[in-house]
């Protein structure tokens, strides 16, 4: 069985530094931990609005980065241009709307569609740039991305992160099929998006995923495993300023 790549999304560092516009948390530092603890890759998602990650967050990144940088971007966006001339080491397309709290769905390949991401995929293609569709785990929509030419995708698990029981057993049993067809294609078979330390295990262990994209769950839990080692030393330098000297 090939090894699984853990590839660690750094958005929500953003988030919290956006919330107050200021200096920290940095997410540039978040990277370096991240590798430090295993992390094979570092994604950021350098959205339109710019709600989180800015674009001086990704030019340090791939300055800095040791693993590489999958740098996630809607297709028709300005950011299209900025990819091409920042050459990431992959780059993954993934639908985009302002009014969204994250990620809701995989791209839209129908013919309607199917044009505007031909574009853009040729457009990364042509930079040199790693390409791969974040898309739902579906047979049509999985030889659509195959037949644009993209290296990977990224087949969108939040159905199965968001069900229980039986329905969940579907959606991972549909994750595997949909595994299994994009290998048999050619295509690098990645996974993400609602996958915590609690649901992973089941799509990790799916022999065709060969990369799980994690972000969330990850900035989550760090907030509890390293808050109490934050306030004891906080507390200490606060207690250092009032000891006579």
């Amino acid at each position: 069985m090939m090894t699984m790549r853990l590839f660690v999304n750094i958005d929500h560092v953003a988030t919290v530094r956006q919330a107050r516009q200021t200096d920290e948390p940095d997410p540039v530092r978040a990277a370096v931990l991240a590798e430090i603890g295993g992390a094979d890759g570092i994604t950021v998602h350098l959205r339109e609005d710019r709600r989180h990650i800015q674009d001086r967050d990704v030019r340090l990144l791939l300055e800095t980065a040791r693993t590489g940088v999958n740098l996630e971007l809607a297709a028709a966006s300005e950011v299209m241009r900025l990819a091409c001339a920042w050459r990431p080491r992959q780059a993954t397309l993934v639908p985009e709307n302002r009014r969204e709290v994250t990620t809701e769905g995989g791209l839209d390949l129908s013919p309607a569609h199917r044009a505007g991401l031909a574009r853009a995929v040729a457009d990364l293609n042509g930079a040199g740039v790693r390409t791969s569709l974040f898309i739902d785990p579906d047979e049509a929509t999985i030889r659509a991305s195959a037949e644009l030419g993209v290296a990977a995708i990224e087949l969108h698990t939040g159905e199965y992160a968001n069900t229980r029981g039986a329905a969940r057993s579907e959606q991972l049993a549909r994750l595997a099929r949909g595994a299994v067809l994009g290998r048999e294609l050619g295509l690098a078979v990645h996974a993400g998006h609602g996958l915590t330390y609690e649901n992973v295990t089941p799509v990790a262990a799916i022999e065709e995923i060969e990369e799980l994209n994690i972000g969330h769950s990850i900035v989550s839990r760090a907030v509890f495993t390293g808050l109490e080692a934050a306030v004891r030393e906080m507390a200490e330098i606060i207690r250092r300023a009032r000891t006579p000297r």
